[in-house]
């Protein structure tokens, strides 16, 4: 079965990319099972980490130091 939006937010944030890394998830999918943007959002916020759209992905680069795009 397919688990409800905040048990599929609680297992992309239960990953091992979580320790100082990068999860890369789906447009499609974080509207089909995370319950849009706004639940997304909400959830990096809350982890301090921050969140990217490129194209068709969401990249949550999991580390809370400051942020700089060089090019």
């Amino acid at each position: 079965s397919i688990p409800g939006p905040s048990a599929w937010l609680a297992q992309v944030f239960s990953a091992k990319a979580v320790q100082g890394g990068v999860i890369r998830r789906s447009v499609e999918d974080v509207k089909k099972y995370g319950g849009g943007l706004p639940n997304l959002k909400a959830a990096v916020k809350h982890h301090d980490f921050h969140l990217i759209r490129t194209g068709d992905q969401y990249v949550i680069l999991c580390h809370k130091g400051d942020l700089r795009v060089v090019c």
